[in-house]
């Protein structure tokens, strides 16, 4: 079975830290969650919140990753990192933290170069139409690199609908990531 990983978006929870371990509770107990990202580019207190949110986590038995900071998620005692497409450089880093690490990647080639210096899953994306992240490649490229790859895949863009997770699972990927399908 697919497995299924929230991202955050500080748009749905501002920047009360009460507000945010209470809406992401409340996101967790509505939906079905295997992982969770803590994701916010902007957040002065980013350490403040990230140890909320792994506390939540681990409360509501979700395995948390924090945002490029893989020095951060191993001090707080995160499962793992998502690390960003120009961030290739920190998998060893990060893997001798003994922390689980995604990367983000758009191309056959990043997968392999994931594959190969040690990540344990990438993101893949997009898949279909998300705001501000370009021209969508469909589910194609999801069939394609199955069986060439021994990387776990995180389908990641625009998986609002049962129908869509439906049609990535049948790809064969390892689990969908999304923001609004939570929200």
């Amino acid at each position: 079975m697919i497995k299924s990983y929230l991202i955050t978006d500080p748009e749905f929870y501002g920047t009360d830290l009460s507000t945010f371990t209470q809406t992401l509770s409340s996101i967790i107990d509505k939906n079905s969650v295997d992982f969770a990202l803590y994701r916010d580019k902007k957040n002065a207190d980013y350490a403040i919140f990230a140890e909320a949110f792994i506390l939540t986590c681990k409360q509501k038995k979700i395995i948390p990753l924090l945002h490029q900071d893989y020095k951060l998620a191993y001090v707080l005692g995160a499962f793992g990192v998502h690390l960003v497409s120009t961030q290739f450089d920190a998998i060893k880093k990060a893997k001798d933290l003994g922390l689980f690490v995604v990367i983000s990647t758009h191309s056959l080639q990043e997968i392999l170069q994931a594959q190969n210096l040690g990540a344990d899953a990438v993101t893949f994306s997009p898949i279909f139409n998300s705001p501000n992240k370009g021209n969508p490649t469909g589910l194609a490229p999801l069939k394609e690199i199955q069986g060439k790859i021994k990387i776990k895949i995180i389908a990641l863009g625009g998986i609002t609908t049962d129908e869509q997770i439906k049609a990535v699972e049948s790809c064969g990927v390892f689990a969908y990531a999304s923001i609004r399908k939570f929200i």
